[in-house]
């Protein structure tokens, strides 16, 4: 079961090309000016015809949000950490996930109020979600790469956190540009943190249920198997 490893991963690079691919089509067909200003990922997927790729693209991502999420809650609680924070954790990721579904479908020039309270659920819920992950980090047993995940995780935290604050700050004063890569760096750092979970995913193992014949022994198989009758 080490291939649940590439979902994460699957989502850091399809999440990454995507919207990347959409600030190309921005500037290639001359929606963003660069020479103005740089523009906030919500700008460049504003106008036609990349607002469809992008909301496509963001949709997808929610899904695979939703998934992760999931796994790594079943992941948790099979270490036995069966606990408040582990739940807790779900809950925050489900609402991070709906954020960045709302975040992509309402678009800013359209509906900016929705828009607007999926940007928060998605930078400010998801990052309460991956702060909650760094304590499970520390508290699941058995945890065999928590000897570099759990920096890694800690420093890519901090570092969304920084740049989710100081976005903020620049864009109430009027400074969009250094919002906006402000606001693209925190992106691929949250890309980044979905993708570390592949290294705890490829430990993921479960067992299946075999049916065995009438009078056959029931033997645990090589491959966790069990065998009924």
């Amino acid at each position: 079961m080490w291939m649940w490893a590439l979902l994460p991963i699957l989502l850091a690079i399809a999440g990454t090309v995507g919207i990347w691919a959409v600030f190309g089509m921005a500037f290639a067909n001359g929606t963003v000016n660069l020479t103005v200003e740089f523009p906030y990922i919500s700008t460049c997927g504003t106008y036609n015809p990349q607002s469809c790729v992008f909301s496509q693209i963001v949709n997808i991502c929610a899904f695979l949000v939703i998934w992760v999420v999931v796994l790594r809650f079943q992941q948790i609680r099979d270490f036995g950490q069966d606990s408040k924070v582990n739940i807790a954790s779900l809950v925050l990721g489900f609402i991070s996930a709906l954020g960045i579904s709302v975040l992509g479908n309402f678009q800013q020039s359209v509906v900016m109020q929705a828009h607007l309270l999926g940007a928060f659920l998605a930078f400010f819920v998801g990052l309460a979600y991956f702060w909650l992950q760094v304590w499970l980090t520390y508290k699941a047993e058995p945890n065999r790469d928590r000897r570099w995940v759990g920096p890694v995780r800690i420093g890519f935290c901090s570092l969304c956190t920084v740049l989710i604050l100081t976005m903020a700050v620049l864009h109430n004063t009027g400074f969009r540009s250094a919002a906006a890569i402000c606001e693209w760096l925190a992106v691929m750092a949250f890309f980044v943190l979905f993708g570390l979970f592949g290294a705890e995913f490829r430990h993921i193992d479960c067992h299946r249920l075999t049916v065995q014949t009438p009078g056959r022994s029931k033997p645990q198989n090589s491959n966790g198997a069990f065998g009924l009758s």
